[in-house]
């Protein structure tokens, strides 16, 4: 099953200190909803653990986050992929842009997933408005860390 979703998030911060933050692990770790663990690999990317629950399904999902196209304090593309035992897989990428607007900065995103597995079974309204509540939850998180 395959799911995109856009949006963009004013920050009251200025652009190098957003770009700062967003790849900072430890910002990241405490911003993802139900990461465990996110670690810096030796080839630039991230390991990362994270429970997720989706309708009925809870899962454990454990997989690798590489960042490409760095265009500091611009931004970046960033893919992934996790398993989730019987749960299923999802793998992904979103494109990430910064920009100032109104005295801070503007982060846009574009988000492009597959998932398979029971997740998938669940139905593109169910996947669709856990993948918003997750992304507005996290946003939320990364808006209170950069403005301190």
């Amino acid at each position: 099953m395959a799911m995109t979703m856009n949006g963009e998030v004013q920050l009251a911060a200025p652009r190098e200190a957003v770009w700062e933050k967003l790849n900072d692990p430890a910002v990241l770790k405490a911003c993802i909803p139900g990461c465990e663990e996110l670690e810096k690999t030796e080839d630039g990317g991230y390991r990362a653990t994270a429970k997720m629950k989706v309708g009925p399904v809870s899962a454990r999902f454990k997989g690798k986050v590489m960042l490409s196209d760095l265009d500091p304090p611009n931004g970046y593309k960033i893919s992934g992929e996790g398993e989730g035992g019987v749960a299923g897989f999802a793998k992904g990428g979103a494109a990430v842009k910064l920009a100032e607007k109104d005295g801070g900065t503007l982060l846009s995103y574009d988000v492009e997933a597959q998932i398979g597995g029971k997740l998938a079974q669940l139905g593109q309204r169910l996947i669709n408005g856990t993948a918003k509540k997750l992304a507005d939850e996290f946003f939320a998180n990364f808006a209170k860390a950069v403005q301190g």
